[in-house]
C-alpha cells in the first residue's frame, strides 16, 4: 500500500512539473500567416529563454509602434549564427515571423533582413 501510494505521488509530481514545461514552449500565435515587420532595433535582450529584439516600427501618418521580436533558446540561435552583436540599438531590420493570436504585436521570430542586407535564421529552417 505504501509503495503505490508513493509511486502515485511522484507521478502526479512528475505530470505536474511537465504541464508547465511544455505549456512555455508553445508560443500563442498564428500560424496561418507570416508577419513581416520593418523597424529600428531600441533594445536587444540576449538571455534566456528567449531573446528579445524591441522595433519601433514607423505606421501610416507618421506614428510609431513598439513591437517585440523573440527567438527561441541561445543555443539554437548561435547555432544560427546570431550572437550579442548580431544586432545593435539604431540598426534598422526587417524581422519576420508570426504573431500573437490575440493581436499584441509580438512575434515569433523565423528571420531577419539585417542592415547589411543578410538574412539571418532563428530556428534554422
Amino acid at each position: 500500500m505504501r509503495a503505490a501510494v508513493l509511486t502515485g505521488f511522484l507521478v502526479m509530481m512528475l505530470l505536474s512539473a511537465a504541464v508547465p514545461l511544455s505549456a512555455h514552449h508553445r508560443w500563442p500565435v498564428d500560424r496561418t500567416r507570416l508577419v513581416t515587420i520593418n523597424g529600428t532595433v531600441t533594445d536587444f535582450v540576449w538571455s534566456n529563454p528567449h531573446p528579445m529584439i524591441t522595433l519601433q516600427v514607423q505606421v501610416e501618418g507618421g506614428q510609431t509602434e513598439k513591437w517585440l521580436i523573440g527567438g527561441p533558446a541561445l543555443n539554437r540561435m548561435e547555432a544560427n549564427g546570431w550572437t550579442r552583436m548580431t544586432v545593435r540599438p539604431g540598426d534598422v531590420i526587417m524581422g519576420t515571423g508570426y504573431q500573437f493570436a490575440d493581436g499584441q504585436k509580438i512575434i515569433r521570430l523565423e528571420r531577419v533582413v539585417l542592415a547589411d542586407g543578410r538574412e539571418i535564421r532563428a530556428y534554422g529552417r
